[in-house]
């Protein structure tokens, strides 16, 4: 696909075929078995049991990750690298903040070697951190954030650079549930008003249906795509009224089928 169909089609990442195989794997066959198409401005969700490959195949459409088969492309353009564009947020947010810098240093590490006159760079900081309501605490040090301050950090610091695709690795994994709650709808908001796209990786089967505009599963030895759901939920979402209603039931049910569960 060249690059203008893919922005005509309105496709962010397709891959065709793609597979990976640990070492001692490959007698099981293997451990992903993937082809997926992934719309420009989609929120797809991601979900699946532990080790069945959601953090590989996040990384190998990242270009973080090499593919032993098959192809990744990223608006048209083959993916071997991490490309333009595409940030990835991981849950261990701890290790992804420096502790000796501020809020707002830890901010400027990826504007860092950018052409962005500093000016500019403060004012994109400022923005970010503004998206997710840290800017009062922007002299902080991260030591001084609770668990649910330094992943909006993490998310904001991803937004500075104003990438097109977040990939999202169970962010929010770690942290309690209010605070996750919390983090969610927060998430879902700056997807309403940015339109970018996002990759979330979880294994929790109600934060993907919540979350998500597209829920596929990944199951199986190699894993593959067990099913695709649509989610017919109205946005904006509500914590309570939309887990209550049928359709979100309806879909958690056939979800956690899908899974084996």
């Amino acid at each position: 696909m060249s690059g203008a169909q893919a922005r005509a089609d309105g496709i962010a990442f397709e891959c065709e075929g793609v597979r990976e195989s640990f070492s001692g794997a490959e007698a099981h066959g293997g451990v992903l078995d993937v082809s997926l198409r992934v719309a420009t401005g989609e929120f797809l969700t991601i979900v699946g049991g532990s080790g069945v490959g959601k953090t590989t195949l996040l990384k190998i459409l990242g270009g973080l990750a090499p593919r032993s088969a098959g192809a990744v492309w990223f608006r048209g353009r083959t993916v071997n690298d991490p490309p333009e564009g595409v940030v990835m947020v991981f849950q261990d947010y701890s290790r992804s903040l420096l502790p000796w810098r501020t809020v707002d240093q830890n901010m400027s590490l990826g504007l860092e070697a950018t052409a962005l006159p500093k000016p500019q760079r403060r004012d994109r900081i400022d923005s970010a951190l503004g998206k997710v309501g840290l800017l009062d605490s922007k002299r902080k040090y991260p030591w001084q954030l609770s668990g649910g301050m330094q992943q909006r950090l993490q998310i904001a610091r991803a937004l500075a650079v104003e990438p097109e695709v977040l990939l999202m690795d169970e962010p929010f994994g770690s942290l309690d549930a209010i605070t996750k709650a919390t983090l969610q709808d927060e998430l879902a908001r700056l997807h309403v008003e940015t339109r970018k796209t996002i990759i979330f990786v979880t294994h929790d089967v109600e934060e993907a249906i919540y979350l998500g505009d597209r829920v596929v599963v990944l199951a199986g030895r190699p894993a593959v795509i067990a099913r695709e759901f649509e989610v017919p939920l109205k946005r904006p979402r509500d914590q309570i009224t939309t887990r209550e209603q049928p359709e979100f039931l309806e879909l958690r049910h056939h979800v956690h089928m899908a899974l084996g569960a």
